[in-house]
């Protein structure tokens, strides 16, 4: 096979999965890496080729594996779509466990930065040099919900790692960009329907919109040529109250 070679993480549920199948079909190979390696074979099976790589973004051992694999198969790496994490319960701050707080900041956080830091290094080494990283942060990071603290902060750290690559990646023609996404029907969203918790203290329901819409978007961010770039994409359901958070 031919074709530039996308990694997307958490590929085996919700945005991931979407994303990888619509690369996949714009031309791209895939590798899928999750901790999953059934979820990962689902969404191989709806695309009909890709590469399963099961892997744990918060372990410095896996996520090594994981790009050595890549390196020593494809050669090279085009795109990392760094997508794996996981949001917590809606809970004052002080009655969220610490074990929860911590595996939430090791996913999002910790976890992003292994694999950009491992695309960045497979990035430079590669001949010719270069690729691109589109990191999934959240509309999180421009108001927070009630109870998100843990979320929230880490999708402003995604946001302060975006910028950062942005800058870096440079000399070596890296280009980074951020996808922040609102209210794209999941499972983690499904609740939406039936009420989520306002800053007024009610209970209401919420739009969602088809995930179509974001993976329309990110296909298009990683076919930009290495001259051209989207640092920043919010992709949201028009009516959902973003606007009036903070």
């Amino acid at each position: 096979m031919s074709g530039p070679v996308a990694l997307v993480t958490g590929a085996g549920s919700g945005i991931g999965r979407a994303v990888a199948v619509g690369l996949a079909q714009a031309g791209w190979r895939l590798v899928l890496a999750g901790r999953r390696r059934e979820a990962l074979e689902e969404t191989q099976a709806l695309i009909g080729a890709g590469r399963v790589v099961p892997a744990d973004v918060a372990d410095e051992t896996s996520v090594i594996a994981l790009f050595q694999k890549i390196e020593a198969e494809y050669g090279r790496l085009d795109l990392l779509f760094n997508n794996a994490g996981r949001s917590a319960p809606a809970v004052p701050l002080n009655e969220l466990p610490v074990s929860e707080l911590r595996n939430l900041i090791d996913i999002n956080i910790f976890g992003a930065f292994l694999c950009a830091r491992a695309a960045f290094g497979l990035m430079r080494r590669q001949a010719p040099q270069g690729g691109r990283i589109i990191n999934n942060g959240s509309v999180s990071a421009y108001g927070p919900r009630p109870f998100s603290a843990p979320y929230t902060a880490s999708k402003h750290a995604i946001t302060g790692l975006t910028k950062s690559l942005i800058l870096d990646g440079r000399a070596w023609g890296i280009t980074a960009s951020q996808i922040d996404i609102g209210n794209a029907i999941t499972d983690m969203s499904a609740k939406m329907e039936t009420g989520v918790l306002q800053a007024d203290g009610s209970l209401k329901p919420e739009p969602r919109i088809d995930l179509a819409h974001v993976v329309k978007t990110v296909v298009h961010m990683a076919g930009l040529p290495p001259e051209a770039n989207m640092p920043f994409v919010t992709v949201m359901a028009t009516d959902m109250p973003l606007y009036g958070r903070g």
